[in-house]
């Protein structure tokens, strides 16, 4: 593990740091969003970039800014539902959230992997995909245990980098489709969706793509002025990834690429017929950092929540360990040993599964928002949401509905011979027993420690 000499403390994130930890949190860059185009077409595609958001991530990004800046502890949203709803919802946030990061975090690499094969599929074959996998979860840890300002100042880097090839793509095909029926597809691509699209699939990867927005919480005692920066970045990151995903793909469809050639990794085969093998080659050296810095970024958040349930005692005590540079070197070896067992999942069922587990969460957040509101009127808010107490209710209803969605939904998807939302719904509830058997521990332990005294 690296030695860090600590001198004034460990070094914390500032807000552009901050800004693109989130940003990996969340998108990390138009890596991923290809099925929205396959399964629904460009119109569509378009449409639910930039209408989603209204109803799924600004309600989010409101919620988690009046939040985050009244209570800036470590843990985030744990520490937000424990506050507003007692220590068994606060429980249940974190079970639903460690759950559903078991699946989040397996995405990743396999998205690492899917762009891999398009420059050298004899090295993802077989064996080797899930060793690459592997790899890049061990590199995260890595990268994790020199602390969060090491991660946060180089995500930043990392972003710049990775987003680079874009700008090339958009300036090649906005010059390929000025050039009308002498351009590579002889026109503008047809905003009609393709045959054979699935449009709640299309819906599905969108919400996906747009979720996560929280998950910067939980490092909040780690973060410079955590009650201004966090508010500027929630919704600064929401109008970058809005960007960042309409602007590559209405260039595209300008050029006049069909979208039945969209898929996971088609930004490789687009590049190649805009810029050749090189651009090509960028673009998929870029969506693997983006992978490797999505899966970094995620563990600098998920890792958090370990340690916070070991401080309040419903873990081990050795969980609470820390490196001096602040990173919770116990929870991030664990956490990471977890997320490995998921490496199996295809991408589409991971989303799924993902995306229920996640939505739960998040009505509970929204739960906590309102109850605070009512709870603890005079707590300081350097951001609070304008408007009346009861706007808060109506801007939870539009993350509920699609939440809603998703679980109906999840009905079509099997995951080991049931229904994704059978599937979802037991994970969710095992956190009952976990919370008793936890609290169970977490007295006896405290009788140790009293008979000791």
């Amino acid at each position: 593990m690296p030695q860090i000499t600590r001198t004034s403390g460990p070094r914390k994130l500032r807000l552009f740091p901050l800004l693109a930890a989130t940003y990996f949190m969340v998108s990390g860059g138009p890596y991923g969003i290809e099925d929205i185009v396959g399964y629904g077409g460009y119109g569509r595609a378009l449409l639910l970039i930039f209408l989603l958001p209204l109803f799924w991530s600004f309600p989010t990004g409101l919620m988690l800014g009046e939040l985050a800046s009244a209570i800036p502890d470590e843990g985030g949203f744990y520490a937000w539902v424990r506050r507003a709803l007692g220590p068994f919802w606060g429980f249940q946030e974190v079970w639903l959230s460690l759950s559903a990061s078991v699946f989040d975090m397996a995405i990743y690499p396999t998205i690492f992997v899917l762009y891999l094969e398009r420059l050298a599929p004899d090295l993802t074959h077989g064996h080797r995909a899930l060793l690459l996998k592997l790899a890049v979860v061990a590199a995260a840890v890595l990268w994790n245990l020199f602390g969060a300002a090491a991660v946060g100042e180089g995500s930043l880097k990392l972003w710049l980098v990775s987003i680079s090839p874009y700008f090339v793509i958009v300036g090649l095909a906005l010059y390929a489709g000025t050039r009308g029926a002498h351009g590579p597809f002889g026109g503008h691509a047809s905003l009609a969706h393709p045959a054979g699209a699935a449009f709640s699939t299309a819906i599905m990867v969108t919400m996906w793509n747009y979720m996560g927005w929280d998950n910067a919480t939980t490092i909040a005692n780690e973060v410079e002025n955590p009650q201004r920066n966090y508010p500027r970045v929630a919704l600064l990151a929401i109008v970058m990834v809005m960007l960042t995903y309409a602007i590559p793909v209405s260039a595209v469809a300008w050029a006049g690429i069909p979208a039945d050639r969209f898929s996971t990794g088609a930004w490789v085969d687009a590049a190649h017929i805009f810029g050749g093998s090189l651009l090509a080659t960028a673009v998929v050296l870029a969506g693997l950092m983006d992978g490797f810095g999505t899966f970094s970024n995620l563990t600098l958040s998920y890792t958090r929540l370990p340690h916070a349930l070991a401080q309040d005692g419903y873990l081990p005590a050795i969980f609470t360990r820390k490196l001096p540079n602040g990173s919770p070197w116990v929870s991030v070896l664990a956490c990471a040993s977890c997320w490995a067992l998921a490496l199996g999942f295809t991408f589409e069922r991971l989303i799924t599964i993902d995306l229920v587990l996640w939505g739960m969460s998040v009505i509970l957040e929204f739960v906590a928002l309102i109850v605070l509101r009512r709870k603890e009127p005079s707590l300081l808010r350097p951001f609070r949401i304008p408007g009346p107490d009861w706007l808060p209710v109506l801007l939870g209803l539009g993350p509920t509905c699609l939440i809603i969605y998703a679980l109906q939904a999840s009905r079509s998807e099997t995951v080991a011979g049931i229904s994704a939302f059978a599937f979802a719904l037991t994970i969710a509830f095992g956190g009952l027993p976990v919370y008793f058997v936890a609290s169970l521990s977490m007295r006896r332990r405290k009788a140790k420690v009293a008979v000791g005294t």
